[in-house]
């Protein structure tokens, strides 16, 4: 039996550091939820038709997921935090594929519901294990470039996965969750043949969970929440925004790939950034960064000449891809940093946050265009959303200077 790596090393010694080719399986299972993600939303009209429901209806299976993975994900975090990881990283995977399986050959909506339910709580689980094993596996000088190695797996299902599954789609819209789970079934073998063992410092769950009390973590978890709200505000509306001035289908299907790139670019970028530069300061860029990106949009579509909002829109949408996709590996890393003896957890109420971000997005975009906002105008409402964001973060930052760290893992 191969002994489980101890992540402090021995006698103190840095982390092991994992190699890309090991890591390269752990990117792949999060290009799976990626791909899974996203690429439901865009094939709800025939999933409504071939499951007889409603096309709002069949949008549940979308919010399904979302919630499931918000409510669950701290649970099943706290609750494994304490196992070994590589067995909780593949249990979680296998759950996943389960359910995206019995989505593909669910013949009524309560079973293909039950299917979204079951992959969500493999996947929230997924998401939150893979980057807490991460952190504590990697030597700290090259943890940001790991985290954004790994989270790199999931940017890519947005660039390339869900657009050939959007043509999978046209066959059937069960073709991409085939897809779906024989990647994943791949990455679980690699996973199982390649990962090492790793299990975390002995703790209880009490002392896993006492960070949680501080507010200064739940503020930084917010501003999770804040930066996916802004995002999902414009995202999910994004073809009623720039469809005016770029009418093809093929044109959106271009963008969303583009989109998808940017984010890969600025998850890259970030990743080696936070190597050299605290995660707090590079975190603080990109919120400007998507703050003025998200004030230059909204003139942009505001005051600008209908040929130039043509090529403005471009601009301040890939600027926001790379925005939204460069903020996950700071934020990620900031909010291990709080609580080192918990990080399972936090990662997994991080990923709460996210999903909760999104729902909240969709929620106020929809909301602002009930009110009578046109889709232009929604840049305006994601600034709004970022200009709460952007000085919570900063004074979590300020809190975090004040208050003495989390007593590290080993001491737990």
């Amino acid at each position: 039996m191969t002994a489980s790596v101890d992540p402090t090393g021995p006698s103190g010694s840095p982390p092991v550091r994992v190699p890309y080719s090991t890591l390269i399986w752990l990117a792949v299972a999060m290009f799976t939820t990626g791909i899974d993600g996203y690429v439901l939303a865009g094939l709800l009209p025939d999933i409504a038709a071939d499951l007889e429901v409603t096309a709002a209806l069949a949008g549940q299976l979308v919010t399904v997921f979302a919630l499931t993975s918000a409510v669950a994900g701290p649970i099943l975090g706290a609750t494994t935090s304490g196992w070994e990881q590589r067995r909780v990283i593949m249990a979680a995977l296998s759950t996943f594929v389960l359910g995206n399986l019995l989505n593909a050959v669910a013949p009524t909506y309560p079973l293909a519901l039950g299917g979204r339910v079951i992959a969500a709580l493999g996947g929230c689980l997924l998401g939150a294990a893979v980057t807490g094993y991460v952190v504590h596996l990697v030597d700290e000088r090259h943890r940001g470039k790991a985290l954004s190695f790994v989270l790199g797996g999931w940017m890519t299902a947005t660039a390339l996965g869900v657009p050939v599954g959007l043509v999978l789609g046209q066959t059937s819209w069960r073709l991409p969750l085939v897809l779906v789970s024989a990647v994943g079934a791949v990455a679980l073998l690699g996973i199982g043949l390649r990962l090492p063992p790793l299990r975390y410092p002995s703790s209880t769950l009490a002392d896993r969970l006492r960070p949680l009390a501080r507010p200064r973590l739940v503020g930084g978890l917010l501003v999770s929440t804040g930066v996916l709200c802004a995002s999902y505000t414009c995202f999910t509306y994004a073809v009623l925004i720039l469809s005016p001035t770029h009418p093809a289908g093929w044109m959106m299907i271009v963008i969303m790939c583009a989109y998808g790139v940017a984010s890969l670019i600025g998850n890259a970028i970030t990743g080696r950034l936070v190597d050299r530069f605290s995660p707090v300061k590079v975190l603080t860029v990109i919120l400007c960064g998507l703050l003025v990106d998200a004030l230059f949009g909204a003139l942009a579509f505001t005051l600008a000449a209908p040929a130039a909002v043509a090529v403005l829109s471009l601009v301040w949408f890939m600027l926001a891809g790379i925005g939204n996709g460069g903020h996950a590996v700071p934020q990620q890393a900031r909010l291990a940093a709080m609580a080192p003896a918990s990080v399972a957890v936090v990662m997994a109420l991080n990923a709460s946050a996210v999903s909760l971000g999104g729902a909240l997005g969709g929620g106020v975009g929809g909301i602002a265009l009930t009110a009578g906002l046109l889709p232009g105008h929604l840049p305006f409402v994601a600034a709004a959303v970022l200009a709460i964001t952007l000085p919570l973060h900063l004074l979590v930052a300020r809190w975090s200077r004040r208050e003495p760290s989390a007593a590290p893992a080993s001491a737990s």
